[in-house]
């Protein structure tokens, strides 16, 4: 009887700390989909206010430049100005091949 209730009380446990693990990373992907989500959005306006042709291959690339520099730096402006040049840097790149 003893067993069963240590046994009881560790698959309770488990059952407390894997939902909680679970719940932390279920809420880190949602947040990193809404960055995601908004910074394709607001570079496709950007794109087209520009008069540029909107690729969703660079936008991608942007974003995911944009959510790397964010969580190092916490900065939405540094992040948006480093990432800004690095594909500004690229597409000059790029062209003068």
């Amino acid at each position: 009887m003893r067993a069963s209730k240590y046994k009881f009380f560790l698959l309770v446990n488990l059952m407390i700390l894997f939902n909680s693990f679970n719940n932390y990373y279920l809420a880190q992907t949602k947040q990193n989909s809404i960055i995601k989500l908004f910074c394709l959005q607001s570079v496709k306006e950007e794109m087209l206010k520009a008069e540029m042709v909107y690729s969703e291959e660079m936008a991608k690339e942007i974003c995911n430049c944009y959510h790397e520099e964010f969580i190092k730096t916490a900065s939405h402006q540094d992040a948006k100005t480093k990432c800004k040049l690095e594909i500004k840097n690229n597409l000059n790149h790029n062209r003068k091949i």
